[in-house]
């Protein structure tokens, strides 16, 4: 099999979690908050349009003409960018529509001898339209219909996906409760003869602030199609030292869970905090860094712009950064 197969094979299941092998881009967030809450969470309660993703049920008339651009330097020469745009469907209900593209930068492409053919340059990218509306004055449901398209060099793929969300939101306690089935559908056009199938989830969701206290707690899980989600350990580096696989109750908890807090002293300005075990173990070497799995984001509202930036190191060879911004054209 050519690079460009293995490559196509590889990538797609290098971050899929661990329920599906496959289109694992999905589950990389657009908006600098949710990256920095831990990279999922689908129950903070944001004005900005770039965390709809997240959850179609987030989006509301609130978001009125709104649009909001996203970058991201990921892994190596991995680069993100995107658009969305969100407008009011009445007083009760809300669609957008967003471009994600998703580039893996230039690699060298061989034959099965080996031989160099040339240089690709392998990308997804992901076509979206959410509506959503409000059942009751407190809880408010809506659904995504995404289109995505990739290319690694002579192979190429389509597929379709929904996601599906409910929000309820009390602003009373300021107490946010989330569900969301992710990723429903499937490939229509494969890469080669297999079958990818697409990282299908389920999510619920947990927000609140508590008194006067300007900071908001968040609880993710996610991963929940199956409970096991074994890693291995790896030694100490040493000759003598094995790799222990790790398989306990408490480890498979917290694998699924996802933990943040939001520290929003106003409506103009927020610094967030994540922390992401399912991340660190994942990318945990014998040299580990201490600031794999937590990430760190802060906002910035001046007039009808918001901008926003987060920063994470997964792994101790790489740095990811992204940076949002956002534009309330009814304002303007």
């Amino acid at each position: 099999m050519a690079t460009a197969a293995l490559f196509a094979t590889a990538l797609t299941g290098a971050k899929a979690g661990d329920s599906s092998p496959a289109y694992s881009f999905l589950n990389i967030p657009t908006s600098t908050t949710v990256y920095g809450l831990g990279g999922i969470n689908i129950s903070n309660i944001d004005d900005d349009i770039n965390t709809v993703e997240q959850n179609p049920a987030l989006l509301g008339p609130e978001f009125d003409r709104q649009l909001g651009l996203t970058y991201m330097h990921y892994l190596g020469d991995s680069n993100f960018a995107g658009v969305k745009f969100g407008t009011a469907a009445g007083e009760h209900g809300a669609w957008a529509m967003g471009i994600q593209y998703f580039g893996y930068g230039s690699m060298k492409e061989t034959d099965a001898t080996g031989t160099v053919l040339g240089d690709f340059s392998p990308k997804d990218v992901c076509f979206s339209g959410t509506y959503s509306h409000d059942i009751t004055d407190r809880l408010r449901g809506g659904a995504t219909l995404k289109a995505i398209y990739s290319t690694y060099a002579d192979y190429s793929a389509f597929a379709m996906a929904t996601d599906l969300g409910l929000n309820y939101y009390n602003p009373d306690s300021d107490l946010s409760l989330s569900l969301v089935v992710a990723n429903l559908g499937g490939q229509i056009k494969r890469f080669n003869d297999s079958y990818d199938r697409l990282p299908v989830d389920v999510r619920l969701g947990w927000t609140q602030s508590f008194g006067t206290l300007p900071i908001r707690f968040s609880v993710t899980a996610w991963n929940l199609t199956k409970w096991s989600l074994p890693y291995w350990e790896n030694g100490d580096g040493s000759n003598t030292s094995e790799p222990v696989l790790k398989d306990s109750f408490s480890s498979n908890l917290f694998r699924h869970l996802i933990f943040g807090a939001d520290f929003v002293p106003s409506d103009r300005f927020h610094i967030g905090l994540g922390y992401n075990y399912h991340t660190r173990t994942n990318m945990a070497t014998y040299h580990r860094s201490m600031l794999s799995g937590f990430s760190i984001c802060a906002g910035l509202d001046v007039k009808s712009f918001g901008i926003g930036v987060a920063l994470a190191q997964p792994h101790t060879g790489a740095t990811t950064l992204m940076f949002n911004i956002s534009c309330r054209l009814s304002e303007l």
